[in-house]
Parts: structure tokens; sequence; C-alpha cells
């Protein structure tokens, strides 16, 4: 804050938090982010994605966000996407 100037505006402050956010430390992290952001994951299941992110293969990874990709043109991408994981995981049920 400037003596001079009188408080700084909140919307500067905020916009200077956001340039110091940090690029993710794995690429697990950076895949895990792609697909929340193409399958318009909500926040509440964020978490269960870095999860599969970083316990599966890239390839495998990448393999249900393709599928999902093909097969689910409407609704809800991301249920498709856990139940395309499902599916591979556990090919008996």
């Amino acid at each position: 804050m400037r003596i001079n100037q009188g408080p700084q505006p909140i919307a500067d402050i905020f916009s200077q938090k956001s340039q110091a956010l940090k690029p993710p430390a794995y690429p697990w992290q950076d895949l895990a982010l792609r697909i929340i952001k193409e399958l318009g994951v909500p926040n509440f299941k964020r978490n269960s994605v870095f999860k599969l992110c970083k316990e599966n293969s890239k390839d495998f990874i990448e393999k249900c966000l393709n599928e999902t990709k093909e097969l689910c043109q409407t609704g809800d991408r991301w249920k498709y996407f856990f139940k395309v994981i499902d599916s591979l995981k556990h090919p008996e049920k």
C-alpha cells in the first residue's frame, strides 16, 4: 500500500495474487488439471481426479479420457469418465 495514493483497490490485490500461482510440481498434476478443465469436473470431485492421475499411468488415464470424449457427447462427461475408469480397472463387473 502506498501512503501517498491511499488504499489499493481490491481488484489489484487479487490480480497480484493470481500472478503468483506455481506450476504443477508433477506431470500427473498437469494431466489432472487438463482433465478437470476439459470435462468440466465440479470442485467436489477434483480430488478424485488428482488421485486417479497419481495412482494410474498416464497412458491409462489418457485412454479413458479419449474414450469419454468419443462415447459421451452430451450430459455430464466427468461422470462418464469415472464410469470408464471403473469399467477398465474392473472388467469383471
